[in-house]
């Protein structure tokens, strides 16, 4: 007899195109960011005030099935506060107010804790789950991409606070979440069940429509031109010279 699914996974099954196409979108605007401190700065931005919301949620409802959720190494306010801080210098508060797409998020969320704040731990589940997987495969890459180019002469390891978990284990949290949110799910009626699954689909859509809002400049593509250039150059001169070897001395 097969094994019955747990909830994540079920969660997982029901969300699986809306988050792919929230992976693509985070892919495509946040690898501006691995050249552009600007456009990465601006990708912490939009997901800040959601992580504030929710942390701050956490202890308000920390008497309910959200306080069983293992948040106390994932706390992050915190660490994007240091890194805006990092990217946009000590002052970028005084002129700051999240955009449209920001505000209808926590919109959102403030009507879910009023209403029914049992479904708030389905924008806990996935947006640290996203942190804890995505986010530091693009940390990753971009680190990459700065050892190469010519744009930063020393790689630092300042601005990543977010994605940084000290000494713990990254596989030993995403474990202790999941393990976490599926035991809750026991205790829960189908009917709740099923609003979470629901919720969880809305999660994406608003993360979708936070990332669209990031903004790459033009002045990106240039830096791209400007690193990818002699790089065509290279191979546009190559393919001359294996063009005459093969006219004049192969053949």
């Amino acid at each position: 007899m097969p094994e019955e699914e747990n909830f994540c996974k079920k969660m997982s099954k029901a969300t699986r195109g809306i988050h792919a196409i929230s992976d693509t979108l985070v892919n495509a605007k946040l690898a501006f960011g691995f050249l552009d401190d600007s456009v990465w700065a601006d990708g912490l931005l939009v997901f800040y005030e959601v992580f504030r919301y929710l942390e701050g949620a956490m202890i308000r409802l920390r008497n309910t099935k959200i306080g069983l959720l293992p948040l106390s190494e994932l706390q992050r306010t915190e660490a994007f506060e240091r890194d805006l801080d990092h990217y946009l210098g000590k002052g970028w508060r005084k002129n700051y107010s999240p955009r449209d797409s920001v505000a209808k998020y926590l919109m959102r969320l403030r009507e879910v804790e009023d209403t029914d704040p049992t479904l708030l731990m389905a924008y806990i589940y996935h947006l640290y789950m996203g942190l804890l997987s995505g986010g530091i495969i693009l940390r990753k890459k971009r680190q990459i991409v700065q050892k190469i180019s010519p744009f930063k002469a020393q790689p630092s390891s300042d601005g990543n606070n977010v994605t940084d978990f000290g000494q713990n284990s990254i596989f030993q949290l995403k474990r202790e979440l999941r393990e976490s949110m599926n035991r809750i799910a026991e205790t829960l009626d189908e009917d709740t069940k099923n609003k979470l699954i629901e919720e969880s689909k809305i999660v994406f859509e608003l993360n979708n429509e936070i990332i669209k809002s990031v903004q790459t400049g033009s002045h990106v593509f240039e830096k791209i031109f400007y690193f990818i250039g002699p790089v065509l150059l290279v191979l546009f001169v190559l393919i001359i010279v294996l063009n005459i070897l093969y006219k004049y001395i192969i053949r």
